[in-house]
């Protein structure tokens, strides 16, 4: 029937109200505090720039695979068995060679379900490791499933470091995504001049510690590294007295003897260990201060350093000493990262879409507005009533998830607009032949709206499925558009269930002697 309890309509204007207030805080301001939550718009309304990132992971699998290497002489040796002119080929394969009488025992530990060498993925019914033997010879090369675990590895730590220096630099609330399992997806909403963060993102901050040798020419161990200005070079060794990793703290300072822009480290405690030690042993060396391959500077070393602190100095500005302390701090990046895809959104360009997608949305609701008041005059409007509550509904919800508004988010709103008349005109045309059957007006109106119900549920329950795949499978735009909609058929079911039919419910009992009353 078309009554409603007590408690159903003060229920429904309660959680109307509420929800209307949400969505009022995203046009004044209120004094109370009772919200502090707004819709977020996307880079396309606000303007800012968007970066699409590429990890480079052949140094990664290259360092795996020297790991590897290691580790299979460190295990057959284990084993007793010998390994002959054990090569990395090419930077991708492991290739050595056994005696004949250790073939079978070389293959068996290298193929079974429970090597220790050669990890088995029982979910992806795979071992790290795909192997070619010809005889006494084995090639080992990454599975397939070996790359997708060193790519899903490298990826989640670069995330992880790229948002670290995105916070760092403060900027207003980033959207950092993964894109497949080797690209990163950079949203940086209000930021018009991206080449700063550009630049920082561009470096991978491998910080190490090295000596500086006497000598002259590359030999064993050693290696000829530029300086970051290009203006010398250095043979350096390459043992690595420290790296970055033992950092805990980075920061620019001012040099009060030399009036220079300096960057002052602490270590922890491992680090300072290390590092006393090294400077202890090596006083009257030079140590070089080395990051992604570049010579920063190479200060002597004049007495030992055990505080486990010490200071960068180089030809820095404050911004450059400001940017390479925000590095270290924030960690080096597994690999390089190279931008594959830059856009960048100008506000005024932003707000011309705003405007845009505003004008859509009133004209549809304008069309809308009149055509239902048209068609069906009273119930037209209790229609559009409805109409104007769903969007309040629908804004509202969204403001409480604190979700971010694109453009084809106002698509999915507008395309809401026509989809809450669609289940209104369903309903008004069932209740004109349930009238032609029934001289009871109630009765006719309570079957249109109950007789009517499937089809409507059919029609949004398969739309709702559709914004479901497209919100799990799209990504950026397309997931704005899913959102909007998703939440649009919910609140558009409740708004026609219940807010329409509970006036159309008062409207009717006050009226049932009226003749065509639709």
């Amino acid at each position: 029937m078309l009554y409603f309890s007590k408690f159903k309509i003060i229920s429904v204007i309660i959680f109307t109200l509420l929800l209307s207030y949400f969505t009022a805080s995203n046009f004044f301001k209120f004094d109370d505090n009772f919200i502090n939550r707004n819709i977020n718009l996307g880079l396309d309304l606000q303007g800012g720039s968007y970066l699409l990132l590429e990890i480079d992971n052949k140094p990664v699998i290259i360092q795996h695979l020297q790991n590897k290497l290691v580790q299979i002489k460190k295990y057959f040796k284990e084993k007793k068995i010998s390994l002959k002119n054990i090569i990395l080929q090419d930077n991708e394969k492991i290739y050595f060679i056994v005696d004949q009488a250790h073939i079978e025992e070389t293959r068996s530990l290298l193929d079974s379900d429970d090597s220790k060498i050669n990890p088995y993925f029982q979910q992806f019914k795979s071992h790290q490791f795909n192997i070619e033997n010809s005889d006494n010879e084995f090639i080992l090369f990454f599975s397939k499933y070996g790359l997708i675990q060193i790519k899903s590895s490298s990826q989640n730590q670069a995330i992880e470091i790229v948002r670290r220096r995105v916070d760092e630099i403060g900027t207003n609330e980033p959207n950092i995504l993964k894109q497949g399992n080797n690209r990163i997806l950079v949203e940086l909403p209000g930021l018009n001049d991206p080449g700063r963060i550009k630049s920082l993102l561009g470096k991978t901050a491998n910080l190490t510690f090295r000596f500086v040798t006497q000598n002259e020419e590359e030999s064993f161990g050693t290696e000829k590294l530029f300086f970051e200005d290009g203006s010398d070079v250095a043979i350096v060794s390459k043992r690595i007295i420290l790296s970055g990793d033992n950092l805990i703290d980075a920061q620019p300072k001012m040099d009060n003897q030399t009036n220079q822009t300096v960057v002052y480290f602490n270590l922890d405690r491992v680090g300072a260990k290390k590092f006393a030690k090294a400077t202890t042993t090596g006083v009257g060396k030079r140590l070089a201060i080395i990051l992604d391959g570049k010579i920063i500077s190479d200060p002597m070393i004049k007495e030992p350093i055990i505080g486990g602190s010490g200071q960068i100095t180089g030809d820095f500005t404050f911004q450059s000493a400001t940017d390479l302390a925000l590095l270290l701090r924030s960690g080096a990046l597994p690999a390089p990262l190279n931008i594959i895809e830059e856009r960048t959104v100008g506000p005024d360009l932003g707000q011309d879409s705003i405007n845009s997608g505003m004008l859509s949305l009133i004209i549809g609701f304008v069309l809308v507005v009149m055509f239902m008041t048209f068609k069906y005059k009273v119930f037209g409007l209790i229609a559009n009533i409805t109409l104007i509550i769903n969007l309040f509904l629908l804004v509202g919800i969204l403001t409480l998830f604190e979700a971010t508004l694109t453009l084809p988010g106002i698509a999915g709103i507008i395309l809401t607009v026509g989809m809450a008349v669609d289940a209104n005109v369903l309903i008004f045309e069932r209740i004109k032949e349930e009238i032609q059957d029934e001289k009871n007006q109630i009765l006719a109106f309570d079957s249109g709206y109950t007789k009517s119900k499937t089809t409507i549920l059919d029609a949004n329950i398969t739309t709702l499925i559709a914004a479901i795949i497209l919100f799990i499978m799209g990504s950026g735009p397309v997931k704005g558009f899913s959102v909007t909609l998703g939440v649009g058929i919910v609140t558009t079911l409740f708004s026609v269930y219940f807010i329409a039919r509970l006036l159309t419910a008062y409207y009717v009992t006050k009226n049932k002697m009226k003749k065509n009353l639709i």
